[in-house]
């Protein structure tokens, strides 16, 4: 038997770098009451569904789908996703830096919404967040850390309710 036999395979190897794109999913009701979701890194810290693409040629849509089902257990088609033709451009917070590249700063966030017909509960990805709540869009904007995600949130006063 050789030196190290019967450790391959054992060590555990890090995650593949984050690609600094991602997607921002807007999720509200036709009343415009809209789901956001606490980070379970950071209490306090509200925000929308978010995720990086998985592949740098997956869809947009597709990565909207994916993160969806697995921050809220929602399963949605692709095509269900309504591209808000909104794209920011932001630095990425430092304690956030180390699941990029080395030398990755800046994410470019692209952001979507997605309507349902009423509130439900989602099943929360528990490494991910802790809670969920619902609020009308203006309060769900002034809740979010993020101003991105208020910014994408308040676009929806120019909906009005269905």
């Amino acid at each position: 038997m050789s030196a190290g036999a019967g450790t391959e395979g054992t060590a555990r190897s890090a995650p593949p770098p984050k690609i600094p794109e991602s997607v921002l999913v807007v999720i509200y009701t036709r009343a415009l009451d809209v789901l956001l979701l606490e980070r379970a890194d950071h209490a306090g810290f509200w925000q929308s569904v978010t995720g990086s693409r998985a592949a740098p040629d997956e869809p947009l849509r597709a990565t909207c789908a994916r993160e969806v089902a697995e921050e809220t257990g929602l399963v949605a088609p692709s095509a269900a996703f309504d591209d808000w033709n909104l794209v920011h451009r932001y630095e990425i917070y430092p304690h956030w830096r180390k699941r990029y590249a080395p030398g990755v700063t800046h994410n470019t966030e692209h952001v979507f919404g997605l309507c349902v017909p009423q509130r439900f509960d989602p099943v929360l990805a528990a490494a991910e967040h802790t809670c969920y709540r619902w609020l009308p869009w203006r309060d769900a904007a002034d809740a979010c850390f993020s101003w991105t995600n208020a910014a994408a949130i308040r676009r929806l006063d120019s909906l009005g309710p269905a």
